[in-house]
């Protein structure tokens, strides 16, 4: 059986009169009566099973252990008062945490324009980024480990809150030299012979490309996986495959031209962006401030994406 613990009020008296020496001087620093003080020392010597005090007339002297009591009950006072002061500055403006997760996609082209508008009103808040695709992003909201996740918006997930940011459609993106260019559209039976740059075969955006293709009766059988946008882009341009990306991705790339986007076929592949937290928990004023601002950022994400096309 554990033992319990000591009472706080307890260890308040017993470190004061340890320090005074004087069941008087006590008394009157606790603004409690003598034997109040004197009660609550022989409860304590009961609960710890030894004696904390010599009386020496009118003197009060500690016997040994006392002093080993002493030592911890000091430690206690200090976590004690540390613990109220690191609430107490929870309270003050601009400090506290917040704890985000968002696919690398997200990390890349969204929190950083976030966040440099967020450290403005929140200089102090110590920000925690976990990386992660929708389903690492989703078990670590689970797991309490972040907060909010900036992510694809999960399926059969009622525990959560989903709040849409914006709406994207997945297009091929090839590079201007590739034949699709000159056609204006993908052309269908050369879809599954292409040489395919995907990002990340293990996530949900992956997962959604081949569901779509095989509503189509196609696979797509040549696949480079890579774990980088930037390097999927440059791939592209060497015409060294086809991707599938959403042009919001490749968007300084569209203007220039050294990319082109086209669509996948007459039906649409499209995506919903949000971010996600435990339905029914309470946001803090950092988190709904960080939610806005994500708002705010991607409001024109997802827009007028084909006219970026060929």
């Amino acid at each position: 059986m554990l033992n319990q613990p000591i009472d706080s009020r307890q260890i308040r008296a017993f470190v004061t009169l340890a320090r005074t020496g004087s069941f008087t001087m006590a008394a009157k620093e606790l603004f409690l009566s003598q034997s109040a003080v004197s009660h609550s020392m022989k409860a304590l010597e009961t609960d710890v099973g030894c004696r904390l005090f010599d009386r020496v007339g009118k003197k009060v002297l500690l016997t040994q252990a006392g002093e080993t009591l002493l030592q911890h009950a000091d430690k206690i006072l200090q976590e004690m008062s540390a613990a109220r002061t690191d609430l107490e500055q929870l309270g003050k403006w601009g400090r506290g945490r917040l704890r985000i997760s968002a696919s690398p996609t997200a990390c890349q082209y969204i929190v950083p324009s976030v966040l440099r508008e967020f450290k403005e009103s929140f200089p102090k808040c110590h920000i925690i980024i976990e990386p992660g695709d929708t389903l690492e992003a989703i078990e670590m909201v689970r797991d309490n480990r972040v907060d909010l996740a900036v992510t694809l918006e999960p399926h059969n997930e009622d525990q959560f809150e989903f709040h849409p940011l914006f709406t994207d459609e997945l297009m091929f993106i090839v590079g201007p030299m590739h034949p699709w260019v000159k056609e204006g559209h993908a052309l269908r039976t050369e879809i599954p012979r292409q040489s395919y740059v995907l990002y990340n075969k293990n996530s949900y955006t992956f997962r959604m490309i081949q569901d779509y293709f095989r509503q189509e009766d196609m696979v797509l059988n040549s696949v480079i996986e890579l774990g980088s946008m930037e390097a999927t882009k440059e791939l592209v341009k060497l015409g060294l495959g086809v991707s599938i990306l959403s042009p919001w991705i490749a968007q300084k790339e569209l203007q220039e031209k050294s990319l082109v986007a086209l669509p996948l076929g007459k039906r649409k592949l499209k995506r919903n962006w949000g971010v996600i937290h435990w339905r029914g928990r309470r946001m803090s004023l950092a988190e709904e401030t960080f939610l806005g601002l994500c708002k705010s950022v991607t409001a024109d994400f997802g827009r007028g994406e084909v006219a970026n096309s060929a």
